[in-house]
């Protein structure tokens, strides 16, 4: 089968899905999405990434590049502080902290929009 460059295949050896560069020999090119180091792949296993398959490796690329494009988080929001004596506040950061220690930055992330959303309308003049 020949495949377009840039096409999204999954590849079983490796079980990742890449896109598809060219081929060098009797092997098929692919890269990362993202981009990255491309591998050698057999022509005859790939198949088209299912739909799953492309939002998982796309997610995978987004996440690596907020890990490693640390200047451009220069100038972030702090996170929000709990306002003292709120149950809700204090139950949101516990949440967050949570979510740090267990390296879920999404979790983390989603407990502070909360915690501010939370802000905003209980305690406007904080």
């Amino acid at each position: 089968m020949q495949h377009e460059p840039g096409a999204l295949l999954y590849d079983p050896a490796t079980d990742k899905v890449g896109e598809y560069q060219d081929r060098s020999g009797p092997y098929a090119m692919l890269r990362p999405l993202g981009g990255g180091r491309e591998w050698q792949a057999d022509p005859a296993a790939l198949r088209p990434a299912t739909e799953r398959e492309r939002l998982h490796a796309s997610v995978r690329a987004v996440n690596s590049r907020a890990r490693t494009d640390g200047p451009f988080m220069v100038g972030l929001r702090r996170p929000p502080e709990p306002a003292p004596d709120c149950a809700e506040c204090g139950e949101l950061a516990a949440a967050r902290e949570s979510a740090r220690a267990a390296h879920d930055h999404s979790a983390e992330t989603d407990a502070n929009v909360l915690l501010r959303s939370h802000q905003r309308q209980q305690h406007p003049t904080a």
